[in-house]
């Protein structure tokens, strides 16, 4: 029975957090190891660009940071492609031919775009680029026939508007050669960790995250700085575990629910301080995080032979994208050379 296609991926733009981790990078490796699916995983620094493109050194730099995060997690280059966005040409391509299936005012009212224009205060200073990437996303999830796309709930308005295309597509220029995508989703309540501050989001321009790089010092004095309840001033006092930071990331990391659930009891009740908590916290976190810490370390080492990885992924995701350009062109009419 064929594999079903996955295709997922990540902005280089800084090394990836325990928030990816738990929204995403967790899932991958739990499906590539069910061997039910052949994975692409892309870096997509092309992506990063549109919101970057003055500051290109940071994509740069990012760019192994994130390939020894994958690594590092588990992903296992012997299982899924890991690639390089702005390496497939093929993508360019086929996001010019879909642009034209898209209209400016689609794009401006999909939900995901609109969050994130008001996050990044463009204003009236939109980079095209930025408003036309969900047809960027299109051509990448379609250029490899992707069925099975990891992501978050906020993404599933961007799965739709590919899913448009598709349709679109395969109407206008009467064919069967684009496949609709489905989004596979984080368990509830795992989709996204909150910043350490109790900002709603963990995330690397607020500065409220936790990386997957960090040593365990620096792992133990951001946990003990995190957000709890204000009002819990004294020990003694009855404390909230609703929105108390320490005890979502106990929910999320800690496999004891019932020590979790006996700890917020006594939080509640009075008698537990917050140092004690976060102590807790953090051995929990250093069970999960030593051993990804290491395997990075060791990755880290030859640098080398992960740009070489990179570069074999690239090529093979070049080919695959490249027979479907082919068919796409053929599909518009512009196999003009192809004379039989």
């Amino acid at each position: 029975m064929a594999k079903e296609i996955l295709l997922t991926g990540d902005r280089p733009t800084g090394k990836l957090h325990i928030g990816h981790y738990i929204g995403s990078l967790k899932n991958r490796v739990k499906l590539q190891n069910e061997g039910k699916y052949e994975p692409y995983i892309m870096i997509a620094d092309t992506q990063a660009l549109t919101d970057n493109a003055r500051d290109p050194e940071k994509i740069r730099n990012s760019l192994i940071q994130v390939a020894l995060d994958y690594l590092a997690v588990g992903i296992d280059p012997s299982k899924a492609t890991i690639f390089v966005q702005s390496q497939i040409p093929a993508l360019f391509e086929l996001t010019a031919y879909y642009m034209d299936l898209v209209t400016v005012a689609r794009l401006e009212r999909n939900p995901t775009v609109k969050t994130e224009i008001k996050q990044k205060n463009f204003k009236d200073s939109i980079p095209v680029g930025f408003l036309n990437y969900p047809v960027s996303q299109a051509a990448d999830i379609t250029a490899f026939k992707a069925t099975i796309v990891p992501v978050g709930d906020d993404q599933e308005p961007m799965l739709e508007q590919t899913r448009e295309i598709v349709r679109t597509f395969n109407r206008v220029y009467d064919c069967n050669v684009l496949v609709e995508p489905k989004g596979y989703f984080p368990a509830k309540g795992q989709g996204r960790l909150p910043g350490l501050d109790g900002n709603a989001k963990m995330s690397k321009s607020l500065g409220n995250a936790i990386y997957l790089a960090d040593d365990a010092k620096t792992v133990q004095k951001k946990v003990m700085s995190m957000y709890t309840d204000p009002d819990h001033i004294h020990v003694e006092d009855p404390g909230k575990v609703e929105g108390n930071t320490v005890f979502t990331y106990l929910d999320v990391f800690d496999p004891d629910k019932d020590k979790v659930a006996e700890l917020k009891a006594q939080y509640q009740k009075g008698g537990l301080g917050d140092v004690k908590i976060k102590r807790y916290l953090n051995k929990v976190l250093e069970n999960e995080l030593a051993p990804i810490r290491e395997r990075r370390e060791k990755f880290a080492q030859d640098e080398d032979a992960v740009y070489e990885m990179l570069l074999e992924g690239s090529k093979k995701a070049n080919e695959v994208a490249n027979e479907t350009l082919s068919q796409v062109r053929e599909a518009i009419g512009l196999n003009y050379f192809d004379r039989k």
